[in-house]
């Protein structure tokens, strides 16, 4: 689809307490009942997920807390712990609620051209809990909106889940010039942490965090110069395998994420098909390696872990320096699920060097095996050259 829909003000937000990876590995290794093989996919996983630090909402994770009563790690015995789903999601309720609230508000403040009165519709994206009243009625009842917004959630998509948001945000905009959506991401990945035999638990374990990221998508003329991103195509696509490779299960002990180490490969195999409609001119022939990136300068590319990158990188022939916001958002966040393309983006407006009339393609993996695209367009910024 085609439109003047823009993304404005994004901006992005994250629990105060760090985990460093080098620390997070060593407390896995230790668990109890371990095999050694286990012990081996840890360390191997840890090391190798591109990741230095990332952030939690559970402040007892870290190694300087002190927590009379510890849920989910005794810091003592090094003992990670198994609360059940119910007290995992009442953390959730309690926390993301803040999160919600606090991302909307920064983009709300954020945007000189906007105050409270003008939003029109509220869009919030999670998976990894639930409640309701829900998140976006919370925004609707802190930030003073009126109470004929028109409120929606996107819920328990996975990790794509922030593109379809913003496309619908889009056809909101189509469908009234007048339109000011609010959209919003919050995940909190690390409730469900758990330690496992499962490679597939493991590789999760390694590479999921917490963070928040929201902005606003309106059609109107702008009269401020706020650097954004015109949203000019989506697509969606389903990879013909993968259905059982990347999965989000309600368990009795949290939510269980299965993230085999066959997607990178699934994705590898797909995603020329998967972004074809967004470049009928690029890729009107046979694949030519490399055609695409030269088309398209910026790449923000959901960093489902290290791995998927590399895979991505190689086979559309992209440079280090197209990879370089995903590698760092995922260096210091972590994988967000649904918020980490949103920081990505973020990252290239404010410190790639993006430049009014850069193109920017987006992409973001999860469940299905599903690939959610989308073609932009920079709107407003004067970034450096690199």
């Amino acid at each position: 689809m085609s439109g003047s829909a823009v993304l404005r003000s994004l901006q992005t937000v994250v629990p105060d307490t760090i985990l460093h990876q080098n620390e997070v590995r060593d407390v896995f290794a230790a668990q109890p009942g371990l095999s050694r093989l286990a012990r081996r996919i840890v360390t191997a996983s840890f090391d190798g997920s591109g990741i230095d630090t990332r952030r939690t909402v559970l402040g007892e994770l870290s190694l300087t807390a002190e927590t009379e009563e510890p849920v989910f790690f005794d810091r003592t015995t090094g003992a990670l712990l198994s609360p059940g789903t119910g007290v995992r999601n009442d953390v959730y309720t309690r926390e993301a609620g803040r999160l919600f609230v606090a991302a909307a508000r920064a983009a709300l403040e954020a945007d000189p051209e906007f105050d409270a009165a003008d939003i029109t519709h509220v869009v919030t994206v999670s998976c990894t809990g639930f409640h309701a009243p829900g998140p976006e009625y919370a925004i609707v009842r802190a930030l003073g909106l009126s109470d004929a917004v028109q409120r929606y959630h996107l819920g328990f998509m996975g990790c794509y889940a922030s593109m379809p948001a913003l496309r619908a945000a889009s056809q909101f905009c189509a469908a009234d010039p007048d339109a000011v959506v609010l959209v919003v991401s919050v995940e909190l990945c690390t409730l469900h942490l758990r330690t496992s035999e499962d490679p597939d638990v493991i590789i999760a374990s390694s590479l999921f965090a917490d963070g928040a990221a929201a902005g606003i998508v309106t059609a109107r003329p702008a009269r401020s110069a706020v650097p954004g991103l015109r949203l000019d195509r989506f697509h969606t696509a389903i990879a013909p395998e993968g259905e059982k490779d990347m999965a989000w299960t309600i368990g009795d002990r949290g939510f269980e994420m299965v993230l085999s180490t066959a997607v990178p490969q699934i994705i590898g195999e797909t995603i020329v098909e998967a972004l074809r409609p967004l470049y009928p001119d690029e890729l009107a022939g046979p694949y030519d390696e490399g055609r695409i990136g030269e088309a398209v300068r910026h790449w923000a590319i959901h960093p489902g872990g290290r791995s998927i990158l590399d895979r991505v990188q190689d086979r559309l022939g992209l440079s280090d320096a197209q990879l370089h916001p995903a590698r760092e958002t995922l260096r210091v966040h972590g994988n967000m699920s649904s918020a980490t393309v949103l920081f990505v983006l973020q990252r290239i407006l404010q410190e790639e060097g993006a430049r009014d009339g850069d193109r920017v393609s987006a992409m973001a993996f999860g469940p299905g095996l599903t690939a959610e695209s989308a073609l932009m367009t920079v709107i407003g910024a004067e970034g450096d050259a690199r």
